[in-house]
Order: C-alpha cells, then structure tokens, then sequence
C-alpha cells in the first residue's frame, strides 16, 4: 500500500494527522540535518502502523510517498 506524506521537522511534538484514506501528515521533532527527520518518520510510522515501512520518494522534500509492506 501507498500513502502520501506531509512532514513537518523540527516541531514541538511528535503526531500524525489522517487527512484521507491515503494522506496524512506527521509532525517531527528531529530537524531535517543528516536524514535524521527521515530516520525518524520511519521508526515513528513503523510504530503508528505496526508494519516495515520504506520512503519511495521525496527523501529530500517534505512532502513524501511511503510503502507500507
């Protein structure tokens, strides 16, 4: 399955927002420096879906489309 993804780095919280069936948007605290807010969007949607999850594309934009296995 794939989904579309807004992020937003370097946020006060860490959350997720369901915008449709197949949209969200995730709100993280890690700033974009060094992958280190993609590391972090995964570990935090491997949580949220329980399942592995993989970036197909926009590793360097905020917004992304992700696989969920």
């Amino acid at each position: 399955m794939k989904i579309k993804i807004k992020v937003h780095p370097n946020s006060s919280q860490e959350k997720i927002k369901n915008i449709s069936t197949n949209e969200f948007e995730v709100w993280l605290k890690e700033k974009p420096l060094g992958n280190k807010a993609n590391e972090s969007l995964i570990k935090f949607l491997k949580k949220y879906f329980k399942k592995p999850v993989k970036i197909i594309s926009g590793l360097k934009s905020k917004n992304k489309i992700i696989e969920i296995k």
